[in-house]
């Protein structure tokens, strides 16, 4: 079984991730589905990209059973990749969330320029709770989208916030009853279909170029503070306890 299927409607692209069985948690299989797509050339006819999961989950994050056997061997770059090659799209890239979006499946639907989320959705970082934390590059996208009080409460407490409340604060572009999810999700691309592809062009590369200037701030410092905590015992408790649905107990080690 495709563990990403493409779907082709006219200017409109959709990329499903398609691991129902396993909450479309990112593996490396998944995670090089999804950048080998996102990196292929765009059509002459292709107006939007749509992303979207399978299931009632949109993403859970990166496979913890996965993670946790090769203690941090890549997949946290391999998911950098993926969600540059979203950022990079040429094209507006829709996120269309109709369930839980859970750290990496969070960045994921943030890294999209317009979410389209249905109210039973959450969006959360649970990585405090298994003893991780995101690196700069995953961090600043929470900062850039979320504003620092709703990232620091998303990252501190690490439990998830709802779409509504999201919503509520202006930081995601649509979240309606779930049983009016398509529908919407349908208005808000065909109407991005409908513009001048050109002016999405350059408007997508100004906002994406605007941003960049985080790059440039020091951070060798943070990136030791983050290794630190990945290669942790508290990291391995954590991981451990999460995939044996019991709490972990840290030690600060």
């Amino acid at each position: 079984m495709n563990k990403v299927i493409i779907e082709k409607d006219g200017p409109v692209r959709t990329i499903w991730m398609n691991r129902p069985e396993k909450r479309n948690a990112l593996d490396s299989e998944l995670l090089r589905e999804m950048i080998e797509v996102l990196r292929a050339p765009v059509a002459a006819d292709d107006r939007v990209v749509v992303i979207r999961g399978k299931g009632s989950v949109f993403c859970a994050g990166l496979d913890m059973a996965e993670r946790s056997k090769s203690a941090g061997a890549g997949e946290a770059s391999g998911i950098e990749i993926m969600l540059r090659a979203i950022e990079l799209c040429p094209l507006p890239v829709v996120a269309v969330v109709q369930g839980d979006a859970i750290a990496g499946g969070n960045e994921l639907a943030l890294h999209c320029d317009i979410v389209v989320a249905s109210d039973k959705a959450r969006f959360g970082m649970s990585l405090a709770q298994v003893g991780l934390a995101p690196n700069w590059f995953l961090a600043k996208k929470l900062m850039e989208v979320l504003g620092p009080v709703t990232t620091r409460e998303m990252l501190l407490l690490g439990d998830p916030l709802s779409a509504t409340k999201l919503h509520g604060l202006g930081l995601i572009a649509r979240c309606v009853p779930a049983a009016e999810l398509e529908a919407e999700a349908k208005r808000v691309v065909e109407r991005l279909a409908a513009n001048a592809p050109l002016s999405l062009k350059a408007m997508k590369g100004l906002t994406v170029r605007q941003l960049e200037f985080r790059d440039a701030i020091k951070h060798d410092d943070i990136d030791a503070l983050v290794r630190a905590a990945m290669q942790s015992s508290d990291a391995q408790e954590g991981m451990k306890a999460r995939l044996e649905k019991r709490t972990a107990k840290f030690q600060g080690k």
